[in-house]
C-alpha cells in the first residue's frame, strides 16, 4: 500500500460559482508538508464546512477512482473530487472512523465522511452529480493529523482499522444525526468522530 498522488491547489473561481473555492487540486511532485491544518499551500475556502483539525486532509483510495472511471466512462485524474491523498488499494467504501493511515513521518486518524455539496456537482459540471455521489456510495474519508511531517508520491503506507465500533463511511454519508437511534449514537460516541459531528450528537441528545 502506497500513496499514488498528493494533491492541492490555491483558491479559484468555477463555473456557477461566485465566491472561490478550494475544491480545485491537481497532482503535486515531491514532497508535502503535512501539519494539524492540512497540506502546506492547499487553499481552504469556506471554514464553515471545510477545513479544521478534524478535516484536515480528505483521502480516496485508487479503488474508488477506478470505479468512478467507469461510473463516468473516463479517465479520473487526482484530485477531480477534491481529495488531498490517493491510497492503492484501498476502497472507502469499507474505511471507518478512527482507522489510521501511517507513512514514516505521517499519522492520519479517519473522522467522518465527505458529505457532497453543490460545489461538487458544480466542479463535475452535473447538477445532479451530489445525489449521484451518494448513490454510488464511494465518499472518501476525512482525517485529523495526529503525527506531523511530510507526504509524497511513493510512500509506503500502513493501514491500522479502529477496534472500536465500526462506523463507515457509507454508513455515515447515508445516516442522519437526528434520527439515529440511541444505540448508534452511543457507537458514533464510543469513536474518535469528528468534532461537528460530536457537536450534533449533544444538540440532539435528550
Amino acid at each position: 500500500m502506497k500513496i499514488d498522488a498528493v494533491c492541492l491547489g490555491p483558491a479559484a473561481v468555477i463555473d456557477g460559482k461566485k465566491a472561490k473555492t478550494g475544491i480545485v487540486k491537481h497532482p503535486q511532485g515531491g514532497t508535502v508538508i503535512v501539519d494539524a491544518a492540512g497540506l502546506a499551500g492547499d487553499a481552504v475556502c469556506n471554514r464553515k464546512y471545510h477545513g479544521g483539525p478534524d478535516q484536515a486532509v480528505y483521502g480516496l483510495g485508487s479503488l474508488d477512482l477506478a470505479a468512478w472511471a467507469d461510473e463516468l466512462g473516463q479517465k479520473i485524474e487526482p484530485g477531480l473530487f477534491g481529495e488531498n491523498l490517493v491510497i492503492s488499494q484501498i476502497d472507502s467504501r469499507i474505511i471507518a472512523v478512527g482507522d489510521r493511515f501511517e507513512t514514516e513521518s505521517v499519522t492520519l486518524e479517519v473522522t467522518s465522511t465527505r458529505i457532497p455539496c453543490s460545489t461538487l456537482s458544480l466542479r463535475l459540471n452535473d447538477p445532479g452529480f451530489a445525489r449521484r455521489f451518494r448513490r454510488v456510495a464511494r465518499p472518501g474519508f476525512y482525517c485529523r493529523v495526529l503525527r506531523q511531517g511530510t507526504l509524497g508520491i511513493g510512500d509506503a503506507v500502513t493501514y491500522r482499522a479502529f477496534q472500536g465500533p465500526r462506523i463507515t463511511m457509507p454508513d455515515m454519508l447515508g445516516a442522519s444525526v437526528k434520527t439515529l437511534s440511541e444505540e448508534d449514537r452511543a457507537r458514533y460516541r464510543a469513536a474518535p468522530i469528528s468534532a461537528r459531528v460530536r457537536a450534533q450528537l449533544d444538540a440532539c441528545a435528550p
